[in-house]
């Protein structure tokens, strides 16, 4: 059941920031964008949006914004790792990417980062 006090509550109340218009966004083509110092990738595939990290684990290249759209998949431009654009997982279904939870509210985009914590 949802709560009169949950629908009063704004994207940003629960730790959303707003990146963009969803018209700002094109078909299979991504975005970059900074949010709390962490590069966010973004990519609208047929009005629904994703969010993954924007560095690849391999060699730490910050192009996955730039990659290709391929089914569910984002391929790397700098040595073509894929990866799933909804669990962030490789092809192989190895760890991949972050991805981070989204909403779109009235066609703002807002995006949820969280810091991955690094456990030594």
């Amino acid at each position: 059941m949802i709560e009169s006090s949950d629908l009063l509550k704004k994207p940003e109340d629960e730790g959303f920031t707003r990146i963009c218009s969803i018209d700002d966004l094109e078909n299979k083509v991504g975005r970059r964008f900074i949010v709390n110092d962490i590069e966010v990738a973004v990519f609208k595939i047929n009005n629904e949006i994703f969010a993954l990290s924007n560095v690849c684990p391999h060699q730490q290249t910050r192009l996955i914004y730039d990659g290709f759209i391929e089914d569910e998949f984002v391929v790397c431009p700098a040595h073509g790792w894929k990866f799933n654009l909804r669990s962030g997982k490789k092809d192989t279904g190895s760890n991949g990417l972050q991805i981070f939870p989204v909403r779109v509210i009235d066609d703002k985009v807002f995006v949820k980062v969280i810091p991955k914590e690094v456990k030594w």
